[in-house]
């Protein structure tokens, strides 16, 4: 096992937990964005994204995680990509609107600010806990260092 393999699962953690919160973020910047992407030749709302994390070092079979915790190895997460969340647009009526159809319907972005609020604020907790571990673990390994010089 390497000297670092804590603080490299750790880092990995941090990178995955700054684009859940960038992506969110987005999301935010966009709940009113009803020109999103054009298909087909028509706009289309903006669509809310979703970050799909994954282990990095993923065994298929028990006895690989079983022997992996035994020697005391992490794997790390890493982003497998960021997918688009398929629930549908909503809709409201607002005839006077320019991206309104011949009913006077507009579709609007599938975003809840609400949601993306919480995603937020998760992803933080989780990016604070992964720095204080990777601090924690630095810290060992300084003091491993002044224990050999000693």
């Amino acid at each position: 096992m390497s000297m670092f393999a804590g603080m490299n699962a750790t880092a990995s953690a941090l990178t995955a937990q700054r684009l859940r919160m960038d992506t969110a973020s987005a999301n935010m910047a966009n709940a009113s964005s009803t020109r999103g992407t054009m298909v087909d030749g028509e706009w289309e709302p903006y669509r809310r994204k979703m970050v799909s994390m994954t282990p990095q070092d993923s065994q298929p079979s028990f006895a690989s995680h079983l022997r992996r915790a035994e020697q005391g190895e992490g794997g790390g997460v890493r982003v497998s990509g960021i997918i688009e969340d398929q629930t549908p647009f909503q809709t409201i009526r607002q005839p006077g609107h320019p991206d309104a159809d011949e009913d006077g319907n507009v579709e609007l972005p599938n975003v809840d600010p609400l949601q993306e609020m919480v995603d937020v604020m998760g992803a933080s907790r989780s990016y604070e806990a992964n720095a204080t571990v990777f601090d924690a673990h630095k810290g060992m390994k300084m003091n491993a260092l002044d224990i050999g010089r000693g």
